[in-house]
Formats: structure tokens, sequence, C-alpha cells
């Protein structure tokens, strides 16, 4: 087991696409560590889906909305454990996906929601679980989900005070998008 986890954290040729995920519902503040037991292994926030020819953007030059690039939680889980269908579910509890570059005051490219995929798979599955939440949680409310479903580029890891920020922070700002919605 130790040797899949330094496989899944340092190696990167080694590292099986489909054990990552990568979304933006909001501020990633508002994202939380992974849970013991639940298959996620770990999390980092960062900024993706932006300018191509913006490189390392920090947190300034993103919310200045100059770079398109999207705050996002980047997820490496056990596909033993936890399924992608399931944390693509609960992406949609965690957040409004019916509001286009917002979550409640939050506003900007950045604030967008988005899957980010890394297989023709996991598209595959975002979109079949967008279908599902979208019948069954939003149609009968005249809402429509407006999340996008795009490829992976690349990933710049957010400013180390970013990481893990509620639990160095327990009063921080916390966005009120970000809770369980059924």
């Amino acid at each position: 087991m130790l040797a899949r986890i330094k496989a899944l954290f340092f190696a990167t040729n080694a590292i099986d696409p489909s054990a990552f995920r990568a979304m933006s519902s909001c501020c990633f503040w508002g994202h939380y560590p992974p849970a013991q037991n639940k298959g996620v292994l770990k999390t980092d926030v960062g900024y993706t889906g932006g300018n191509p020819l913006v490189t390392n953007p920090d947190y300034e030059l993103v919310c200045s909305g100059a770079t398109d690039h999207a705050e996002a939680l980047r997820i490496e889980f056990d596909p033993s454990i936890v399924s992608y269908a399931e944390l693509v579910e609960f992406f949609y509890r965690t957040h409004d996906p019916t509001t286009v570059n917002r979550q409640g005051a939050d506003t900007g490219t950045q604030y967008r929601s988005v899957i980010f995929t890394h297989s023709p798979d996991q598209v595959e599955v975002a979109k079949r679980v967008t279908e599902e939440v979208q019948a069954k949680h939003f149609t009968a409310k005249s809402k429509k989900i407006v999340t996008e479903i795009v490829e992976a580029g690349p990933w710049w890891n957010a400013e180390d005070y970013h990481q893990l920020y509620l639990f160095k922070n327990p009063s921080g700002y916390q966005c009120p998008t970000h809770k369980l919605h059924w």
C-alpha cells in the first residue's frame, strides 16, 4: 500500500490518470482534505483551465480575471474505494452548479463550475452523472446545470497559505454555497 501511495504522490508518468480529478466550484478555501477510509488520498487547491500563455499564475493574477483560470480542487483517489461517479455526484451536492461564473457573492471566471477530465472515460461518466443530477434535482425547479466538462490542462498549486485553508484558519471565510444541498 505504501508503494501505491508513493507512486500516486511522487511519480509523474506512472500515475493512472483515472485516479485523478479536478473540479472548480467557487472559492477553493471551502474544500476539505481527505477523510480516512473514504478513498480520497490527497487534495490540493490550485489554478487550471486558463489562458495557456499564462504559466504559474498566482492568486492575485487569477482574481484579476485576466487569466481565465479557475480556482480548483485536485483530488487523487483510490478507485477501488470511491468511484469517479461518486466524486462527481458529491461535487454537485456541494455547490450551486446552475450559476454562470458565480457562487454566492463570489463572481468571476475563477468561480465557474467546471469538471476537468483526464480521460475519455471520465468525460463519459461526468456527462452521465450530470444528466442524472439534472433530472433528479434541478429540472423540477426549472434550473439548468451550467457546469463545463473540459479536458484537464496544466495545473499549478495555489500558494501554501491556501492549502487546507479552513484547517489553518477555522474562523476563516466559508463560501455559503459550500454545503450539502441534498
